[in-house]
């Protein structure tokens, strides 16, 4: 299959996970008033998330590609890049922070659609077409949690 589309999956796969991470950091380190809406919030967000990583490493696997697996690749290549653990960050700053990754997200993905339509892969494109769809979402909650 198509190089371009194992190496775009890769790239989506690296930003899973680091956005993944940073929900997990704002998960457990927002404090302040409306605590439970916030935590409850970046939960929802790893979790949703995290459920995409799985699916973009066997596509991998099925276009008999190799998915990335180290803490240096995901870092690398990931279009979000890891939230500041030096920075204490306000409930406000974490959804702006997530949110950003979530856009940054959504355009990936539609780049990665491109590719796999060029490509002749209809298969990525409508995992990529689902998980675009989750990704909006979740970055329509993030918005309307702006002040």
């Amino acid at each position: 299959m198509s190089k371009a589309v194992i190496e775009h999956l890769n790239l989506e796969l690296a930003t899973a996970f680091v956005q993944s991470f940073n929900a997990r950091r704002y998960h457990w380190m927002v404090s302040g008033p409306h605590f439970r809406d916030y935590h409850l919030r970046f939960s929802d967000l790893y979790d949703a998330v995290e459920g995409t990583v799985d699916e973009l490493a066997e596509r991998v696997r099925m276009l008999d590609g190799t998915p990335i697996t180290t803490p240096g690749q995901m870092e690398s290549l990931s279009v979000v890049k890891p939230s500041d653990t030096k920075k204490r960050l306000s409930a406000a700053d974490m959804v702006k922070e997530a949110l950003a990754g979530e856009d940054k997200i959504v355009t990936l993905m539609h780049k990665g659609i491109e590719i796999a339509n060029q490509a002749g892969d209809p298969g990525t494109a409508d995992l990529l077409t689902r998980f675009v769809q989750i990704h909006q979402k979740e970055a329509w909650f993030l918005r309307e949690m702006q002040a």
